[in-house]
C-alpha cells in the first residue's frame, strides 16, 4: 500500500476492464492496504467513469490470522454488499460502512474505523456529459501530478522548484476557504507562470470540514486571478485522482480546467 503509484492504478484499471468486458463479471472486489486505499479508490472512481459493473475496495488494519484481525469481517461484509446489489461504480467498504471513495480519507492509524467521510462543502454543477476519452474503456497515459500543502513561510523558490520538475497538475492545499500568501508577488507570479505554461493548479482546503471558495477573501481572489482553480469540497485524494484522469486522458488544457470545477462522480456533491 505504501508503495502505490499511478502506474499501479493503470494496471488496476486494466484488470477491472478485463474482468468486466472480457470475462463478463458484474462485480469486482479489490483488497488493498489501508495506507493508500482512499487514494486508490478515489483515483479508480475517475479511471472507471461509465463502468456498468460494481467495484468495491476493502482491506484490514490487521492481517488475516493475527489476533483480533478485522480482515475477515471486512472481506465478508464487502462480498455481502456486492451480492445485495450496489450501484454501478466504485465503492469503499470498511467495518460495516459503505463510503463514497471521492468523499473520504484515512483519518486514524489505529482501530477498526480508520476511514471517515469528510464533511466537505463547496460543490460544482454536475457535468452534463463527459468526453469519450474519459470512458473507462479508453486507455489513459500517466500524468505527472503533485500536491503541495501551504505553510507559513513557504517561498516562491519552493513552488518554482516543484513546478520546474515537469508537473502537469498541482493540488495546492490552501488555508481555510482557499487562501494563501497573497502579499508575496513572487509566489503569485510563480502560479501565473504555471498557468501560462499549461500546468493545472487546483486549490483544496487543509481543513477537515468546509471547502474552497476563492472569491470569499482577497487572498483567495488573488489566487483565482493568477489561474488557480477551485477544488470546492474535494479531498486531496479526489483532487489527485481527478487530475490524473483528466490529464492522462489527453484532453486539451482548457477542457481539463473546465472539468476540474464540474462534478464527475460525486466528488463535488
Amino acid at each position: 500500500s505504501a508503495n502505490m503509484t499511478p502506474a499501479y492504478w493503470q494496471q488496476l484499471r486494466e484488470a477491472v476492464v478485463d474482468a468486466v468486458d472480457v470475462h463478463g463479471c458484474d462485480s469486482v472486489l479489490i483488497l488493498h492496504g489501508t495506507d493508500t486505499l482512499a487514494y486508490s479508490a478515489a483515483a479508480m472512481s475517475f479511471q472507471l467513469l461509465g463502468l456498468h459493473a460494481r467495484v468495491c475496495f476493502t482491506g484490514s488494519m490487521l492481517p488475516a490470522g493475527v489476533t483480533d484481525s478485522d480482515a475477515w469481517e471486512n472481506l465478508s461484509g464487502a462480498l455481502i454488499a456486492l451480492g445485495q446489489g450496489l450501484a454501478p461504480g466504485v465503492h469503499l467498504y470498511f467495518h460495516g460502512e459503505l463510503l463514497a471513495p471521492t468523499r473520504c480519507a484515512k483519518v486514524r492509524s489505529f482501530g477498526r474505523h480508520p476511514f471517515k467521510r469528510l464533511e466537505r462543502q463547496g460543490g460544482g454543477a454536475k457535468a452534463s456529459s463527459l468526453p469519450a476519452q474519459l470512458n473507462y474503456d479508453q486507455p489513459k497515459q500517466l500524468a505527472n501530478i503533485a500536491a503541495l500543502p501551504l505553510f507559513p513561510g513557504i517561498s516562491a523558490q519552493i513552488l518554482d522548484g516543484l513546478l520546474g520538475s515537469g508537473v502537469q497538475g498541482l493540488v495546492l492545499e490552501c488555508y481555510g476557504s482557499g487562501t494563501g500568501p497573497s502579499d508575496n508577488p513572487a509566489f503569485l507570479a510563480s502560479l501565473e507562470r504555471a498557468r501560462d505554461s499549461g500546468v493545472v493548479v487546483v486549490a483544496v482546503t487543509q481543513c477537515h470540514e468546509g471547502g474552497v471558495e476563492l472569491d470569499v477573501y482577497e487572498a483567495g481572489s488573488r489566487l483565482r486571478g493568477v489561474g488557480v482553480l477551485s477544488g470546492g469540497g474535494m479531498t486531496r485524494e479526489a483532487a489527485l485522482g481527478k487530475l490524473q484522469a483528466l490529464i492522462g486522458a489527453g484532453l486539451p488544457v482548457d477542457e481539463v480546467r473546465r472539468l476540474v470545477e464540474l462534478d464527475l462522480c460525486g466528488e463535488l456533491s
